[in-house]
């Protein structure tokens, strides 16, 4: 966490954007993902029975979007890169170093799986909260 406000040297690599928005892009992933997390592990709590179904159901269908349109590209990269057509995937350069190559499969899985899990919590808690409301 000490990462996301003091990276030392500018990760951006002197980008346009500069190291404010680094932190301001990390900041609301950081957020999302504790928020994520709280709504996943409140669809299995009891207390939470008491919530719309809406107000857990609209952020795991909105969690779920993002990660598949994430997720799929990267497995499909996976692919790319796995097979030797393009070993930098999509949009990298031809000529990665071995640890680019096991990042980017690593990354890209983690997407795919994160969504698989999600779109699992997603459709388990729509039809309990919809068996409960009746």
């Amino acid at each position: 966490m000490i990462l996301v406000f003091f990276p030392g040297r500018d990760p951006t690599g002197d980008g346009p954007w500069g190291m404010r928005a680094y932190v301001i892009f990390n900041v609301v992933l950081i957020s999302m993902s504790a928020l994520g997390a709280a709504v996943v592990l409140a669809t299995v709590r009891p207390p939470a029975r008491h919530l719309p179904r809406w107000l857990l159901l609209t952020p795991l269908v909105f969690g779920s979007v993002l990660l598949v349109i994430r997720g799929v590209p990267g497995m499909a990269e996976n692919y790319v890169m796995v097979s030797g057509v393009r070993r930098g995937g999509f949009v990298g350069v031809a000529d990665v170093s071995t640890g680019e190559f096991w990042t980017g499969i690593a990354i890209n899985t983690y997407f795919f799986a994160g969504a698989a899990f999600l779109i699992g919590t997603t459709v388990s808690y729509g039809r309990r909260s919809a068996k409960s409301s009746r």
